[in-house]
């Protein structure tokens, strides 16, 4: 008699079976929740800038709604060019009820930046991109394409600096990346 590889040996005594319409709902029982990974849900402490006027309106509604972790909401004001020793430059931000930062500021405790432009904020979304390559800090983006323009700009300006980029129709959209990230 031939003996068989070891992994032939262990193939043989899986038995295989057809995977099942409601394996789904089986997943859900509490007989299968005893294989489930226990781990908690961390908010993240988010940064979601507007980087032009169509984006604040949107942004700044999304600020008035209760967000999970500590998300602030901010719109470019101003850009200033790096300090010369290849520096990133750094931007002044205002947050919706007219409190003013500075970028790099915002960034240093933050865990993801979500960029928002319309067709606009192609220099900003560079400025911003920039400095959270720098500061090692996670991006998304989000092109708002209702606003009748051509978007060509937009997403050519975040698309090197955005991990994720959406283009978004509706403003749901926005709202549910923003959750799906756990702001």
């Amino acid at each position: 008699m031939r003996s068989m590889p070891r992994s032939d040996a262990v193939a043989s005594d899986v038995v295989r079976r057809p995977t099942l319409l409601n394996s789904c709902a089986m997943a859900a029982t509490a007989k299968e929740a005893q294989y489930r990974i226990g781990y908690p849900f961390l908010a993240r402490d988010s940064r979601v800038i507007a980087l032009d006027a169509a984006a604040d309106a949107v942004v700044c509604a999304a600020a008035r709604r209760d967000w999970s972790g500590t998300a602030r909401f901010f719109t470019v004001d101003a850009t200033t060019p790096g300090d010369g020793n290849g520096s990133a430059p750094d931007a002044a931000l205002r947050t919706c009820d007219g409190a003013t930062s500075l970028l790099s500021t915002e960034l240093a405790d933050a865990d993801v930046a979500v960029m928002v432009a319309s067709a606009h904020g192609g220099d900003t979304a560079a400025v911003v991109g920039r400095r959270c390559v720098e500061q090692r800090v996670m991006t998304a983006g989000v092109v708002l394409t209702d606003t009748g323009e051509h978007v060509n700009e937009a997403v050519l300006a975040l698309r090197p600096y955005a991990m994720v980029l959406v283009l978004s129709r509706e403003e749901e959209d926005f709202l549910d990346l923003l959750t799906a990230l756990r702001v």
